[in-house]
């Protein structure tokens, strides 16, 4: 029953590590039609899970037993959460019989782990499961999505399913948002026509309900600039002229300058966290601004409550607008000429120098972000770990209409390989790269192995400082010692091959390019160790 609601609800893969007292679910789930993959561990597998909910746009299962399983997935359930993606966690749990008496690696499954999903519950009663985990499907695909947890002692699972059908009376369908208020739209619209100064804020929400086209349409008939949220870079296209660049860590000076000076603000599809809005600089005191989403943002912990609230469908929404501003409206000729000066100045902060020459040691981060861009296809798709080598990419890296990219907004280290892995697995011709640091691939470098036994082909370019090189940084300026942040070297093109995996190691500029078309023509998945210096911090900062 678990597997077939499972399927049902666009579940097409699962991961996990096994454990006896899931056994059941895991029994069932290839007759359903769901792939089963078995990873190295359950942080990795909860990071493949989300990495599939948020490319596809549809949940991944991830699988873990009882508590110490369930802690190793936590990393990715809060990810999901964060990244608001659809994801459904299933974790085993002691017999019924045995709860409250300590038994074998029990724990409030629900209490605990679960607070960090949407929404959690224990299945303990046969008779109530079907609407169990029909409401838990229900509420993840509901509103603003998100993961759910499943808690199942283990002698439930065998025991047989009473027939029947799962309630139907409050699907998500019926939940959904209704069009937003015409009037309102009219007076965004109206907004941004009027406003001296306007802006477009864009997150994930744009590209989950596929309105970048429509935002971009938008865009030109009323020459607004758009922005990107913080690792949302693929929402609108940056080689359009009214792109202006994307917030947060590694953007030019001229990102934040420009937004907080807008007098009227359109963010759609975006939550706002704090890295997105530079510590919640953003929407400016003074800035005017609406707030579209399916969960619009109200005043709490000292945030201000956006002026123009709207509870929808990002493309839903822009349907509307784009319907209003085909009418006859008129744009003054000052603010097109401003957008064009703001655009060449927001390329010319963005565009690495692939003939400057870099004396090293090791490689210049902006010259591998620029290979990057001229030698991958037009479609390849990025994922992300943590740390400061993030700052290359959110800078230089431009994405077209057509590249595809993933990224934990939660900031959690290990993200990038796992989520190229299942990248490359649920889109099989398509080229998939991974950036990372050394202290985030050595958290998931495990699952190389798993990227060779099922055939994924992703590429990972790990830039290597030796340390945990954003750590080291903060010490740096609170003028601390560097107490755990350096770290010893590790042969990461040796470890691949150990694998099976293609592994080379790169420790000058004119090494990159070869080594990267060497990784694309390799047939398997392939790991570029980037030698670098550990001076580098950004692009605006080299640290003697």
């Amino acid at each position: 029953m678990i597997a077939r609601a499972l399927a049902g609800a666009g579940v097409e893969w699962a991961f996990t590590v096994p454990g006896e007292s899931f056994l059941g679910v895991l029994d069932a789930l290839p007759g359903a039609g769901i792939k089963v993959v078995a990873t190295r561990h359950e942080g990795g597998a909860s990071f493949m899970a989300e990495a599939v909910g948020q490319l596809t746009r549809r949940p991944a299962a991830v699988l873990g037993t009882r508590a110490v399983g369930a802690g190793n997935m936590a990393i990715g359930i809060h990810t999901a959460r964060q990244n608001s993606t659809p994801l459904v966690a299933l974790v085993g749990q002691v017999k019924r019989e045995f709860l409250g008496r300590e038994a074998f690696q029990e724990v409030d499954q629900v209490e605990s782990f679960g607070r960090l999903a949407k929404w959690a519950a224990e299945i303990d009663d046969p008779t109530t499961a079907r609407a169990t985990v029909h409401e838990g499907l229900r509420v993840m695909a509901s509103g603003r999505p998100g993961p759910v947890f499943f808690s199942l002692p283990e002698d439930v699972l065998d025991l047989a399913a009473p027939r029947g059908r799962a309630p139907q009376s409050r699907d998500s369908a019926s939940e959904a948002p209704s069009p937003p208020d015409p009037a309102i739209v009219r007076e965004i619209v109206d907004q941004l026509r009027r406003a001296r100064r306007p802006a477009v804020l864009a997150g994930y929400g744009v590209i989950a309900s596929e309105a970048t086209d429509i935002l971009a349409e938008l865009s030109t008939r009323l020459s607004v600039p758009v922005f990107n949220a913080w690792r949302r870079p693929t929402a609108f296209p940056n080689d359009h002229p009214n792109y202006l660049g994307m917030t947060g860590y590694g953007a030019p000076d001229t990102v934040q300058k420009r937004i907080s000076a807008a007098d009227f603000l359109l963010v759609i599809g975006c939550r706002l966290n704090e890295v997105a809005t530079f510590d919640y600089k953003l929407p400016g005191r003074r800035t005017r601004w609406a707030h579209v989403d399916l969960e619009p943002r109200h005043a709490h912990a000292g945030l201000m409550a956006p002026d123009l609230p709207v509870a929808a469908d990002a493309a839903q929404f822009l349907r509307a607008a784009l319907d209003v501003a085909n009418g006859r409206i008129s744009i003054p000729k000052e603010r097109r000429s401003a957008l064009v000066a703001e655009r060449a100045a927001y390329v010319a902060e963005s565009t690495f120098d692939e003939a400057a020459v870099w004396q090293g040691p090791g490689i210049h981060p902006g010259r591998v972000i620029a290979t990057l861009e001229r030698v991958l296809p037009s479609d390849a798709l990025l994922t992300t770990d943590a740390g400061n080598f993030g700052n290359w990419y959110a800078r230089g890296f431009h994405f077209g209409r057509e590249h595809g990219f993933l990224g934990p907004t939660s900031g959690a280290m290990g993200y990038g390989l796992p989520a190229a892995i299942a990248a490359s697995l649920a889109q099989p011709d398509r080229t998939v790269v991974a950036m990372c640091g050394d202290g985030g691939f050595a958290m998931t470098m495990n699952e190389l192995e798993t990227a060779v036994r099922e055939g994924g082909k992703p590429i990972v370019l790990v830039f290597d400082n030796k340390r945990y090189g954003t750590i080291a940084m903060h010490q740096r300026h609170e003028g601390r010692a560097l107490v755990a942040t350096d770290l010893g070297p590790i042969d990461f093109a040796a470890v691949a091959r150990a694998t099976g995996a293609h592994g080379e190691l790169v420790t000058r500029d004119a090494e990159i390019e070869p080594a990267l078309l060497d990784a694309l023509s390799a047939g398997r998945p392939a790991v570029i160790q980037l030698e670098m210096d550990p001076r580098w911090v950004s692009p605006d900062k080299f640290e003697e």
